[in-house]
């Protein structure tokens, strides 16, 4: 009921806010005598952390991530793990300014309604440095789905504020800043830094796939997989809308060319984003989100205090331009976390069943 933990089988309960201690989480149901150092967890949160690039927070944290328990000679022992990422470089006076003030766009207001009072420093727990646990958790489960079933998780940018970016390579997603599929980011540069310098913000789309994901996962009527994956997406902070497959463009297709054909050697077409019926199909998931330009901003905003008289709002300290630019690892990991959490319930439930039909290919040759 307090909304801190995700999943049924592998449970992460996520703790901490952003300028306290530390931050981390819990993992309750991961299976035992999987090999698990620390050294598997953190090339995820390398990939997510503030002050990689100008184009991000300046916050230097490095990150670095402790397993306290549920590890045994390296390897797991089927107990609760925890995983620990100490806070390094708090600076919380700089939102003094906004204690007394609700910063537009920010859950100062809503947190205010609901606990009778908020952690004003960096937003306390409403904020994306919350999201880190969920990417170590998220290293987890994709070590042990790769294991098992040979699964991978990839994520890209699709779109940075009003400039779409065309899907050129995988290869070229490590290679930049903005996690783009393309070789040449320079215009994405150039518009940061002019956005940065009028002190604005903007939103992006991200691209996130699974592929070698078996059939079978998702439990119909109020579990499925597609619904599960949605509803993860958008505990992503910022977050504003989700599309599985074709997504909203289902609206302009007519049913002739919408429906992915089956045929021996594989799906014709996959609209349907790897889900049909809330159970997977063996094809890729294939998932974007909407991403909301960043709250925090240098430009003078109308709002109240907390009294609720008129204040004018201008959010000084370090803060992302874009958080889509970091968002790509973060849908990753809790893409990963929704397939890993399935494929322990499927497995509990339908271990033995055997299925009449041998699994298509995912796609046509």
């Amino acid at each position: 009921m307090s909304g801190n933990t995700f999943g049924t089988l592998f449970a992460v309960t996520n703790f901490g806010e952003s300028h306290g201690p530390a931050i981390g989480c819990v993992i309750d149901g991961c299976p035992p005598g999987m090999e698990l150092s620390e050294a598997d967890i953190q090339p995820d949160l390398d990939r997510r952390r503030p002050g990689t690039s100008r184009h991000v927070t300046q916050r230097q944290e490095e990150d670095k991530v402790e397993i306290l328990s549920g590890v045994y000679e390296g390897k797991t022992t089927g107990t609760p793990i925890c995983l620990l990422i100490r806070n390094t470089d708090q600076r919380s006076k700089d939102y003094a300014a906004v204690a007394q003030a609700f910063r537009p766009g920010h859950a100062d207001y809503a947190y205010l309604q609901k606990y009778g009072l908020r952690d004003p420093r960096g937003g306390g727990r409403s904020s994306a440095r919350l999201t880190a646990p969920m990417v170590a958790a998220g290293a987890v489960a994709r070590k042990w789905l790769h294991a098992r079933h040979g699964i991978q998780f990839r994520g890209c940018m699709q779109q940075l504020g009003e400039i779409a970016i065309p899907f050129e390579s995988w290869d070229h997603v490590p290679r930049n800043a903005f996690f783009a599929p393309i070789a040449d980011v320079s215009h994405l540069e150039t518009y940061m830094d002019a956005l940065r310098k009028a002190g604005d913000s903007c939103g992006a789309r991200i691209r996130v796939t699974a592929t070698n994901v078996p059939p079978g996962l998702g439990e119909p009527l109020y579990d499925k997989l597609d619904a599960d994956i949605a509803w993860a997406m958008m505990g992503i902070n910022a977050v504003k809308g989700v599309e599985i497959g074709a997504g909203f463009a289902s609206v302009g297709q007519r049913g002739t060319t919408h429906g992915d054909s089956l045929t021996p050697q594989g799906f014709a077409t996959n609209n349907a984003g790897g889900v049909l019926g809330g159970i997977s199909t063996g094809q890729d998931l294939e998932i974007s989100i909407a991403i909301k330009p960043t709250s925090s901003i240098l430009s003078p905003r109308d709002s109240i205090d907390v009294q609720g008289q008129p204040a004018q709002v201008v959010t000084k300290g370090r803060h992302d331009p874009c958080v889509g630019i970091r968002a790509t690892p973060i849908a990753e990991a809790m893409l990963a976390l929704v397939v890993m959490d399935h494929v322990l319930r499927h497995r509990a439930q339908n271990a033995d069943v055997q299925p009449p039909l041998q699994p298509i290919p995912a796609s046509l040759p």
